[in-house]
């Protein structure tokens, strides 16, 4: 991630709400010799069907080439969005204990002194256990129950986004080792009702992630990178954003087969063209081979 930040390489990681959807993310990234990360978070066990993060470990141990895939825990909210408390500590020991390489903690919905505090404590037990740990400040809206503002609305009064003074305390203070920041993204919508609706396409601000980026001086992560503005996600990429989180973007073509009585092998499919896609948009075919010659050269 280190690398990618400076060399302005993105790392891909692909939300699995469903299980076959790991094996196509492995074929993926194995068929393009991309480095990138099959994900998980808590609402995708909750709301969707990845059923438990010891399964989705087990698919990943099946299916994965380490050469190219890592395992990450997405999402793990304090406060979700439905505004309940999650077990979170649970989540994280579980998901520590199966061999994560990396995990989420979301303390997003908290105060900033609360969000510091479970941030450093995760930090405490991942590193502990050899594994990275990603934190969010600000909000990356979309999430919650209910209808968003207008999307020129949202970003006009930059809604949620990212404090760069508070991400240079919080970095300073969890130690964390990379952020999910808000800049102008949204999560895809995830009610029955509105999770196969199109995504309006976000922009970025770009001079606000620079900042964000000189303030932290660590790998910064785009959640909500489905069907953001194109040359807005190229000029994130050389300004910072090392991880971009993608769900939606395959998640729709995934569930489009299916309800057309299309069979679990040409949903994944599906999935994949749409990967194969986003991995020659972001001009990282062949990742892997450089990222290992960046790390060697360090």
């Amino acid at each position: 991630m280190d690398a990618a930040a400076t060399a302005g390489i993105v790392v891909p990681a692909f939300n699995v709400p469903y299980l076959p959807m790991v094996e196509a993310v492995c074929d993926a990234l194995a068929r393009h010799r991309t480095l990138g990360m099959v994900e998980v978070a808590r609402l995708e066990l909750t709301k969707f069907e990845s059923r438990s993060l010891a399964t989705v470990a087990e698919h990943y141990r099946q299916y994965a080439d380490p050469r190219y895939v890592t395992l990450h825990l997405d999402h793990v909210p304090v406060i979700d969005e439905d505004g309940l408390a999650v077990d979170w500590r649970s989540l994280i020991e579980d998901a520590l204990e199966l061999g994560y390489h990396s995990v989420m903690i979301d303390g997003s919905r908290l105060p900033l002194d609360e969000n510091i505090a479970v941030t450093a404590e995760v930090v405490g037990m991942a590193h502990a256990r050899g594994a990275a740990v990603e934190a969010e400040l600000g909000a990356v809206l979309g999430h919650e129950a209910g209808p968003l503002p207008p999307y020129d609305e949202l970003f006009a009064s930059k809604k949620g986004f990212t404090d760069p003074d508070d991400a240079a305390r919080f970095v300073r203070e969890t130690g964390v080792d990379w952020l999910s920041v808000s800049i102008g993204s949204i999560h895809g919508a995830i009610s029955p009702a509105a999770r196969d609706k199109a995504k309006v396409e976000a922009r970025l601000d770009i001079d606000h992630l620079k900042r964000l980026r000189a303030a932290t001086g660590i790998p910064l992560v785009l959640h909500g990178g489905s069907g953001v503005n194109q040359e807005c996600v190229d000029e994130a990429i050389r300004s910072g954003i090392a991880k971009i989180n993608i769900g939606t973007d395959i998640r729709q073509p995934y569930e489009r087969v299916l309800s057309t009585g299309g069979s679990v092998k040409n949903a994944q499919e599906a999935a994949m063209e749409t990967m194969s896609k986003l991995i020659l948009r972001y001009a990282i075919e062949g990742s892997a081979d450089r990222f290992e010659a960046l790390v060697g050269e360090s």
